[in-house]
């Protein structure tokens, strides 16, 4: 029998399904990240240190130290994630409940992330159209509950909230912090997280953790009975 033809390259704007999608992924090993977005493969361009790497760290930052204080919450850096078959995005940071605990997204056999998370967050640079747009719109369709985008050219942060089908953007508390409704506790001090005032940031986080809001949802997480996931059965 002679053996399957190696895959195609894959380039920008190919148009696949997602099954091909994933194929020709894991055939180029030299490519560090394409989506597949309602069924047009992007490839980003190379990432920058100030205008994507930094802010990627300091989001990273920010979700760490709130997973590390809070019970059946996951963060994960760059995940694959199977959304539908045509849609198989790879978001920048993505906060979410333990599938376990009554989380929506779950991460299959093949270490995979399955299911809309609770948040997913964009560095937004050279992509911020189609963060603002396609992915946007897929985003919403699949029922992701919250939806931050910072916009690292324009100095802005953007955060919305699912309603009723609709994104509702958060709106800042006297203070100027965004408070992540889904996660209670999770501030978010937008104006030193702009400028890069990390210390400022974490001890607004600090603050929101205690809160009694966020102590009522350590109290659900941590009542609620942990339920076998599908790939346990």
């Amino acid at each position: 029998m002679a053996p399957s033809p190696a895959p195609l390259p894959m380039e920008n704007g190919d148009r696949l399904t997602r099954r091909e999608f994933e194929r020709r992924y894991e055939a180029m090993s030299r490519v560090k990240k394409a989506e597949l977005i309602e069924g047009t493969v992007y490839m980003p361009s190379p990432i920058h240190a100030k205008s994507h790497a930094q802010p990627h760290t300091f989001i990273m930052g920010l979700l760490f130290n709130y997973v590390a204080a809070t019970p059946s919450v996951l963060a994960l850096d760059n995940p694959t994630l199977r959304l539908d078959e045509d849609n198989e995005p790879q978001p920048d940071a993505v906060l979410m409940i333990d599938p376990a605990h009554g989380g929506r997204a779950r991460i299959n056999s093949d270490d995979y992330l399955e299911g809309p998370p609770e948040l997913i967050v964009e560095i937004a640079s050279s992509s911020v159209s189609y963060d603002l747009h396609q992915k946007f719109n897929v985003y919403r369709r699949a029922g992701v509950q919250e939806y931050l985008v910072w916009q690292v050219r324009e100095q802005a942060l953007r955060w919305w909230r699912l309603d009723e089908g609709t994104y509702t953007p958060l709106v800042p508390d006297e203070a100027g912090a965004l408070r992540s409704v889904i996660f209670p506790g999770l501030w978010l001090a937008a104006t030193p997280l702009l400028r890069g005032d990390m210390q400022t940031v974490i001890a607004v986080l600090q603050q929101g953790l205690q809160s009694p809001e966020y102590a009522g949802l350590v109290r659900r997480l941590s009542a609620s009975t942990p339920t076998e996931s599908p790939d346990e059965r």
